[in-house]
């Protein structure tokens, strides 16, 4: 499964796999594919040096990269305090209230959740980049789009290659016109942030659109014969995110979870700004019910929501309050049964890869090699 970019980068697979989780993306490195940690909810620069000092003494030498979450304008002044201060008190009630219905207990006392999602201000974002431009990264995404010029200009000083995620063709023309290297088209089915184009339409219009630029294909992939679907619509490799939250290397810490994750059908997931206050795909649950109800007040916009609801998700998942204990999940979630190691992922993958190859190839009256 090698392509121009795979080939450019040094990887066997030109497979892309984005993780929250360090032992997952270096055992997708060691796999033969390219690991990309999330860096979003790292608040603090030590902890994200710590997990590359970890990644860096487990991923055997094979290369890695990672993606941060921040604006592409930059603003300046703006602390967390000050958004924190922006958010409404009925919010926080409705919040409270949801939460008081489900039984779901406070932290004990003195205890913080220790969980914020802050990693897409972009001053915890710039702080994240100079830690990360002291490890050998050799891909930088950014999930929000192109990142500021500066940032860009950064990356290519350090030979580091630079990404973003598209929802549109249009997104990704100035993506292109940004000095972005390579683009992620992530079609409507993706788990997390997402446009409303589905992969299969997005992924050819994207690579007409950035022509001669790599594209990787992300969303609802997660078996050999789509990533081969993915190429032949003229992806250089796929992007693949869900796949991995069901692996035995990933660190969910809510054995409820992950029973809610293996037990999901791929209809079971729903577009809903309740977790960031962008619509993200996550597995619907009744906390998603209650965001999305035309009567209660609606979820904030991005950052608002996501510092409004995160000390009450990490209640959550502390505490596994099933009906309301959810993920960002995309829909190839029904294709998740059995939780796996990250290699017996991969073995799946290429092995669907070459019996997808050799279908077409005799398809196409030649003999499969």
């Amino acid at each position: 499964m090698q392509t121009e970019l795979s080939n450019q980068l040094g990887v066997e697979h030109a497979v892309f796999g984005f993780t929250p989780f360090p032992a997952v993306a270096a055992a997708i490195s060691r796999a033969g594919g390219f690991g990309v940690l999330g860096a979003v909810r790292y608040t603090a620069p030590d902890d994200l040096k710590r997990d590359l000092d970890w990644i860096e003494a487990h991923v055997g030498g094979r290369p890695y990269g990672l993606d941060v979450v921040m604006p592409a304008k930059k603003v300046e002044g703006v602390t967390e305090a000050d958004v924190e201060a922006m958010i409404p008190d009925t919010h926080r009630k409705f919040v409270e209230d949801t939460l008081a219905e489900y039984g779901v207990p406070e932290f004990p006392e003195g205890e913080a959740s220790g969980w914020r999602i802050t990693g897409w201000m972009e001053q915890v974002a710039r702080t994240q980049l100079d830690v990360a431009f002291d490890y050998p990264i050799r891909l930088l995404a950014n999930a929000l789009g192109s990142p500021p010029a500066d940032v860009v200009a950064r990356a290519h000083e350090r030979g580091v290659l630079v990404a973003a995620l598209a929802g549109s063709a249009r997104h990704a023309r100035k993506h292109k016109a940004a000095g972005i290297d390579v683009v992620v088209a992530q079609g409507y089915e993706a788990g997390g942030h997402t446009g409303e184009i589905a992969t299969m339409v997005l992924t050819p219009e994207v690579v007409d659109a950035v022509d001669p630029l790599p594209v990787l294909a992300a969303g609802g992939i997660g078996s050999g014969r789509q990533a081969a679907a993915a190429l032949a619509l003229g992806a250089q490799g796929v992007w693949l995110g869900s796949v991995w939250l069901t692996t035995t290397e990933a660190d969910l810490t809510s054995p409820g979870l992950t029973r809610k994750l293996l037990a999901a059908g791929s209809g079971d997931t729903v577009r809903s700004r309740a977790l960031t206050g962008k619509p993200a795909r996550q597995l619907r649950t009744a906390w998603t019910d209650a965001w999305d109800d035309p009567e209660g007040p609606g979820a904030l916009p991005m950052p608002l929501q996501g510092l409004l609801v995160a000390d009450a998700v990490s209640r959550i998942q502390r505490y596994e309050v099933e009906p309301l204990l959810g993920t960002p999940v995309g829909q190839i979630v029904g294709r998740m049964t059995s939780e796996r190691s990250v290699q017996a992922v991969f073995d799946d993958l290429t092995r669907g890869f070459e019996e997808a190859v050799d279908r077409v190839n005799r398809i196409a009256g030649r003999s499969g090699t």
